[in-house]
């Protein structure tokens, strides 16, 4: 190739004669300003046009990928758009930090063992306001913009709620210019790829890595080294005194891999920094020469199975080890790399807790107390005393769960093996709080024993949500019910040991990332009326009201609704084959599978629908049409989760083809539900299911996201649905089912839920045309562990509420024959829910529970 070649990025794909130089850098002359500076500059200038932008594609598509864009695949012209996207957020990455080096402030160290962030190109398009350049430069190129969008693989760095959670909450305080690191685990295969194999959930490796991950910047010149296993000792130190080390027994590496976090349109961009283990010695040249290539490589297998998958089935002892491994890997790799990488080498470390405060996301990171501890009394020789006082400081923790079974606790067996440092300082930290609690209660032995962080039944073990309430200097809830339920029912001795440690922060969602990007229709039928300002302050949606009563008005947002829902059917023609009919009521229900969530009552509420066409008492034309949607993964070790979704499979591969329903009723269940799913699936609802049992569900986002969306929700007064009834109004709400005292009063009163399929006729006949085997092809055994567990146990009253979901379900299907009045009631929903906004939530975080000064 000769000099002049290189000069010239190749064009030959192009649809028009457009000719592309750049620069040949070996010609640049010397220059008097700072290599930093002329990179800064470099990375900064606008570079906005069209013309140029195709350039800097075009150089990183033949330099970065090696191809030529008519040689080029559809992967390699996704990863040089996404680097070529990505440079003009990296002058603003490196300048927020620039910044913050200058005038360091106290800043959040956001921990969660998940993050579930989406497709990153979109929302990269969205902070840079880049999206009509891009698409015009790849229409230029012969390329397609969304084609390019499809390729990208998502990120599956966690389960549910509480990852996507974490994704909203880095978006907001970026977005509100908050100084902020976010800290997790790069899994190597995410959450697994659903797919169904005769109705039944079938789990495929989430290779989200293998064909290339533009977004993440690894950095391992900046890795950890992280103990496990060993012993301690007691020594002398040399001035005397005694004291304790740990010896270890094995460690791994850990490896950062940055991801930018930009805010909207404001110049500021925050770090992700996710960990991949490594083995510190990870290939043994004698072994392997010796011919044991197997051993020769296996420190290095057994590091990276650390970071190798999404929470790990951990019914076998393995498996809890290796998620213990988890949580303490990654929670090290991120204290050492704030307190000894981020900090100013000769920083007094008693001023710890004016520089950063923890925020601890549920129980997986809650080993970072013990953790710190230990680095400020062994490595930085600090005092008991002293060292508690600065942790205290440092933490604060946010609890998601009613469930007693997902508090976690670890067996002081296991904890002692892997980290028995941490076991003593544990031990400590529990013998001196437990004094505490003799002195402020004396006499009270009993409460001792249910306040204390061991528990010795059934087995001694790590209670993790008392370490954490212990340690932090505030604790929340997630919603207004959740937190109350928190104080009264799940630590009701600790607030009322500590009642001003308790708070309450609800969850809110990014409104850039689920209306403004998931919902283009529907934002621009908002910004023409209200202007863009509602996307950094979502209560501004409240200038939405008058316009229900505005007859055009309710014309847009409607046709907004129907494009959305053109939008999701060609998606699912395309992608999953499956065909839904116009016209019908679309009614959701997407979350993750479990018995609380309750997807078999919304499946009892189909197959009597069903069976009262079936059998002649209800004339299928009469119905209000309706597509019922489904979209849930089950863990793969959860049994009863498994046989709902194929037993909902089952039933909708049934109504479906039965000419007598005459597709007035169709059940949809697409696999895989995602973020990317959920970004077509949730603009197109019209009915939100959120049916949990009340007292069981902390908060939910998914409710959220659909009323911000224009859905309108069916729900118990469970979670947050509590709070978007208050705001949108009971006209505008469909409520059913027991309140969480009634919920308390009948487990106390005696459950017996076969009474309920006794003496109601129409339950009866549901769960009798299941057990029929009608849906299983004439296997009665088939449906046998759920028809058996509703009837004889029913731990979440399914059979309770039943009769109260069925008879609101009509009323749902009234109010939708009223356009207007259904149309009316979705936009004020959407008017009325701008305080679901995760931007009020960093803002009630800021001032609650980290007390940071934003002025």
């Amino acid at each position: 190739m000769s000099d002049e070649s290189l000069g010239q990025v190749e064009h030959s794909a192009m649809t028009g004669p457009f000719q592309v130089p750049v620069t040949d850098f070996r010609k640049l002359g010397p220059t008097s300003k700072p290599t930093h500076q002329l990179a800064l500059e470099e990375m900064a200038a606008p570079q906005r046009s069209v013309d140029s932008f195709i350039k800097q594609y075009l150089r990183e598509l033949n330099y970065g990928e090696g191809v030529s864009l008519d040689r080029s695949t559809v992967n390699h012209q996704y990863l040089a758009l996404a680097r070529t996207v990505r440079a003009h957020l990296m002058a603003e990455w490196l300048d927020t930090a620039r910044r913050r080096r200058k005038a360091p402030a106290k800043m959040v160290g956001y921990l969660s063992a998940e993050y579930l962030l989406g497709r990153q190109l979109g929302n990269a398009l969205m902070a840079t306001d880049l999206t009509e350049t891009v698409a015009e430069a790849m229409d230029q190129c012969g390329l397609n913009l969304d084609l390019l969008r499809a390729q990208e693989v998502e990120p599956g760095l966690g389960n549910g709620g509480l990852g996507r959670l974490a994704a909203c909450f880095i978006d907001s305080l970026a977005t509100m210019d908050v100084s902020c690191i976010g800290y997790g685990i790069r899994y190597e295969y995410g959450i697994f790829r659903q797919t169904f194999v005769d109705g039944r959930q079938t789990e495929v490796p989430d290779t989200w890595l293998a064909l290339g991950a533009p977004w993440e910047f690894p950095n391992p010149e900046r890795a950890v080294q992280v103990d496990f296993g060993g012993h301690t000792e007691t020594y002398h130190g040399e001035d005397g005194r005694t004291r304790q080390r740990w010896v270890p027994g094995w460690n791994v590496l850990g490896i950062p891999y940055n991801y930018m976090v930009p805010g909207y349109r404001n110049g500021v961009v925050n770090t992700l920094r996710l960990w991949s283990a490594e083995a510190t010695r990870a290939f043994d040249l004698s072994i392997f020469n010796s011919g044991d290539y197997a051993e020769a490589v296996r420190a290095q297998t057994f590091a990276e199975n650390i970071s190798k998958v999404l929470y790990p089935e951990d019914s076998t002892p393995q498996g809890r080890e290796l998620r213990l491994q988890q949580q303490y890997f990654f929670v090290a790799c991120s204290l050492k790399d704030y307190i000894q990488g981020t900090l100013e080498a000769d920083l007094d470390i008693t001023t710890l807790p004016d520089r950063i405060i923890f925020q601890l996301n549920d129980t997986h990171p809650v080993i970072a107390v013990p953790e710190l501890m230990r680095l400020l009394l062994d490595d930085y020789d600090l005092e008991w005393e002293a060292a508690w006082d600065i942790t205290k400081r440092c933490f604060a923790y946010t609890c998601h769960t009613l469930l007693p079974e997902a508090l976690e606790v670890w067996p002081t067996e296991l904890v002692g093996r892997l980290l028995p440092r941490h076991l003593e300082i544990i031990y400590r930290i529990n013998a001196e709080f437990c004094e505490e609690v003799r002195k402020q209660f004396p006499g009270d032995e009993l409460r001792v024993r249910r306040m204390s962080i061991i528990s010795d039944y059934p087995f001694q073990a790590v209670r993790m949500a008392h370490l954490a309430t212990v340690a932090s200097t505030k604790v929340n809830g997630v919603a207004a019910l959740h937190s109350q339920l928190l104080r009264d029912k799940v630590l009701p001795d600790f607030s009322q040991m500590w009642p001003e440690k308790f708070t309450n922060v609800t969850n809110g969602v990014t409104p850039r990332r689920f209306i403004r990007m998931a919902n283009p229709a529907l934002s621009q039928v908002i910004t023409e009326a209200i202007g863009d300002g509602w996307v950094t302050d979502l209560e501004r949606l409240r200038e939405l009201e008058p316009y229900a009563d505005d007859a055009g008005f309710r014309e847009a947002f409607l046709a907004a609704k129907n494009e959305n829902k053109d939008r999701l059917y060609s998606l699912l023609e395309r992608r999953e084959g499956i065909v839904l009919p116009k016209g019908h009521l679309v009614d959701v229900m997407v979350k993750r599978l479990h018995e609380y969530k309750r997807q078999m009552l919304k499946l009892l509420h189909i197959v009597s629908t069903y069976e009262s066409i079936i059998s002649g008492e209800v004339d299928p034309m009469s119905i209000t049409p309706r597509i019922v949607m489904f979209g849930a993964k089950a863990a793969p070790g959860y049994f009863m989760a498994k046989e709902i979704i194929h037993l909902i499979n089952r039933v909708g591969a049934v109504v479906n083809e039965d000419p007598r329903v005459k597709k007035q009723l169709v059940v949809a269940f697409p696999a895989n539900y995602n973020v990317t799913s959920a970004e077509k699936i949730i603009p197109a609802a019209d009915l939100s299911e959120q049916i949990s049992l009340a007292g069981k569900e902390a908060s939910g986002t998914g409710n959220m996201k659909f009323a911000l969306n224009g859905a309108l929700t069916i729900g118990t007064d469970d979670g947050a649905n509590v709070e978007i009834r208050e705001l949108v109004g009971d006209d505008n709400f469909f409520l059913f089912g027991m309140s969480e005292p009634e919920v308390a009063e009948l487990q106390q009163r005696g459950y017996h839920p076969a009474s309920y399929y006794e003496s109601n006729a129409s339950l009866r006949r549901a769960l009798d045309l299941i057990a029929s085997g009608a849906f299983t092809g004439g296997d009665r055994q088939a449906a046998s562990p759920i028809i058996g567990d509703l009837l004889s146990n029913d731990r979440f009253l399914v059979l309770a509420d039943y009769q109260s979901y069925i008879d609101t379900q009509a009323e749902v299907d009234a109010a939708y024959r009223d356009v207007d009045r259904w149309t009316r009631s979705a936009i004020l929903n959407v008017a009325r829910c701008g305080f679901f906004s995760s931007d009020r939530s960093m803002r009630d975080y800021i001032e609650r529970v980290w007390m940071l000064d934003t002025k």
